[in-house]
């Protein structure tokens, strides 16, 4: 396994990352939900994954009948998404720290100012990877729940 891809779907939105085998991200973004089939494609032609892992909310049955119509040899794997945004806004504060005023107030009043569905989806594929056991040693751990505070 070079890379795999990790969705996390949406309505309107979703998010989107590639992975390596090891676990650290390649790419990852926020994309429009209409365009996640040809956003699919371009990333495979990019980087050769085989495999995209998926959270398993709402919209995923319609994002996966999307995604085979395009891409009918992509190997999805469904998994279960229960807070991952949550966790999302944790990753999110971990890579961009807060800095003035933000760092005055309590982590849990304050919403990341962007959305956070990119980070959800490298959530997934770290579960993935972790649950293959080839996640570097280098990464945090990945967490599968919520810290209690």
């Amino acid at each position: 396994m070079a890379a795999i891809a990790a969705l996390d779907p949406g309505r309107d939105k979703c998010g989107l990352a590639v992975l390596q085998a090891d676990g650290h991200t390649l790419w990852q973004r926020v994309v429009l939900t209409r365009t996640l089939p040809e956003q699919v494609r371009a990333l495979q032609a990019e980087y050769g994954f085989t495999v995209l892992v998926s959270g398993n909310g709402t919209t995923s049955e319609q994002a996966e009948e999307r995604l085979l119509e395009v891409l009918p040899q992509l190997h999805i794997v469904v998994l279960d998404e229960y807070r991952t945004t949550e966790l999302a806004r944790e990753y999110y504060w971990q890579a961009h720290p807060r800095h003035g005023w933000r760092r005055l107030l309590p982590l849990g009043l304050q919403t990341p100012p962007e959305p956070v569905d990119d980070f959800a989806a490298v959530i997934l594929g770290r579960r993935y990877i972790a649950g293959q056991g080839q996640l570097a040693k280098d990464l945090p751990p990945v967490p599968m729940h919520l810290r209690k505070r």
